[in-house]
């Protein structure tokens, strides 16, 4: 089921309304509501994939009192590899199988083999990702003696399948979800309220930006050679604020139903086209991401302890770590080496805690703001091809002077319409989150007017196109 769909619009409110005015005095039922919305959630978009979340679910969960109740560390390790085992074993047939055994093949026939691979055909479940993480940080936390298993299969089952969050993130914690799950909920007015905004302003960022933008993306990708080297140049800018509009935007959702219920979710975005270099990016970009990386692995690793080559063979392992779990596709693997290699001058210097916490726009800040982000921007091209040569073939053609003339955007009405407003909103955007990061306000704040223009918008690009998918449900 999709946020920016007609049965969301109708699954939300009679949720809203079982939740608060026919259960509002009893936290068991209004969480096994909340497991049943989250289940019809997810079946609604192929129930049979259903039964692989629950089965994680339950094996997540007795993993965590078989662990508790270990008797040895040989029996603990037992089930703590046992379950880590199980999940990266389905998130690698579902989602790496092919990879692997394509690129293998590919590898074998350069040296004369003419292996036959047996190739799955499969559809990879959505959010798999995600929901894995969940239950991998869970069954870590206990193995390491940081958290002690939850009891009720109930509570933890909605702290795995909570409908807000199943499919695109954020990647929630047990320390910070679930004890929220486990405590009594009371109606806030206020939050609700700002919940609502939330919810229309990710609505604005997914449907009026992303989605509008997606409309000469797709093209301008889809043909790298029929457009004109400044058309590329603009695809590329659309791209970088098509993912961004795409994914925050659906974080925003979430976190803004959520709020509707009483239960607040980790911040995944912090306004991450305002960094002032690579590092101040990954600390505001997929921030539930970036730090289940940094805790589950860049730390016991060793983090940035030890000697400089160790850091340097951290920050690689993370960063390429990274860009695989975004996807089966070496141009996954190529983004996020070169955010790495983007990376690593910074922390050869000490100079990659530089910009913690920074909010001033002098003209030496709005620089590195720009230039970062036209290395992000960049980057993103290897991302959205469909090859590491596609990739390259774009940026070549970006630097031709044969044709410098953007028709493409103006070459009737429609297209010269749509252009002119992803230029507004995208400037209105900007514009909201530079006030949001001037004040370094922790939750973003959007005015009435604004949201009313926002609003205008949406019922307008409403009836335009059918809904979209979110690019991160891919992943």
């Amino acid at each position: 089921m999709l946020f920016n769909s007609l049965p969301f619009l109708l699954f939300l409110p009679l949720v809203f309304c079982l939740y608060w005015f026919v259960n509002s005095k009893n936290l068991q039922i209004q969480n096994l509501l909340l497991l049943v919305a989250s289940y019809f959630f997810y079946a609604f978009w192929d129930w049979h994939f259903l039964l692989l979340l629950v089965f994680s679910t339950f094996l997540d969960y007795f993993t965590g009192l078989k662990m508790y109740n270990a008797t040895t560390i040989k029996n603990k390790s037992f089930w703590f590899w046992t379950s880590v085992s199980v999940n990266l074993g389905f998130l690698g047939v579902f989602k790496y199988y092919n990879f692997f055994a394509d690129s293998l093949s590919i590898a074998l026939s350069k040296f004369g083999f003419q292996p036959s691979f047996w190739m799955l055909k499969i559809i990879l479940p959505v959010g798999i990702s995600f929901y894995t993480f969940h239950g991998l940080s869970y069954v870590i936390d206990i193995y390491k003696n940081r958290i002690i298993p939850e009891k009720s299969i109930i509570s933890y089952s909605l702290f795995v399948s909570y409908f807000p969050l199943l499919v695109a993130g954020p990647i929630e914690r047990a320390t910070h979800l679930l004890p929220q799950i486990k405590k009594k909920r009371i109606f806030n007015y206020n939050q609700a309220i700002q919940g609502s905004k939330q919810i229309i302003w990710g609505l604005f960022k997914k449907v009026v930006i992303a989605d509008n933008c997606a409309f000469f993306v797709n093209q301008i990708f889809d043909n790298v050679s029929g457009h004109s080297s400044s058309e590329l140049w603009i695809g590329m800018f659309m791209f970088s604020f098509q993912i961004y509009c795409d994914f925050s935007g659906y974080s925003d959702i979430a976190l803004g139903v959520s709020k509707l219920f009483g239960i607040d979710l980790l911040r995944n975005f912090n306004f991450p086209y305002f960094s002032k270099d690579i590092a101040d990016f990954w600390r505001r970009w997929h921030i539930s991401l970036s730090s289940w990386f940094k805790d589950y692995v860049y730390i016991p690793l060793g983090g940035s302890q030890g000697s400089k080559m160790y850091q340097l063979r951290n920050v690689f392992i993370i960063f390429l770590l990274s860009g695989f779990w975004h996807g089966a596709n070496w141009t996954f693997i190529f983004w996020g080496l070169l955010h790495a290699l983007l990376f690593i001058p910074l922390l050869i210097t000490n100079k990659n805690r530089l910009n913690i916490n920074s909010n001033e726009f002098t003209i030496r800040s709005i620089f590195k703001m720009f230039s970062t982000f036209i290395m992000v921007s960049f980057a993103w091209i290897f991302f959205r091809s469909k090859s590491i040569y596609e990739a390259f073939l774009y940026l070549e053609n970006m630097f031709s002077i044969n044709n410098l003339a953007p028709h493409f955007f103006y070459k009737n009405s429609k297209y010269a319409l749509l252009s002119g407003i992803s230029l507004i909103s995208i400037l209105l955007l900007l514009l909201v989150e530079y006030y949001n990061v001037k004040k370094q306000n922790a939750e973003i704040k959007v005015s009435k007017y604004v949201l009313f223009l926002a609003i205008f918008l949406l019922f307008c690009m409403g009836t335009y196109r059918n809904q979209m998918s979110f690019i991160y449900f891919q992943f």
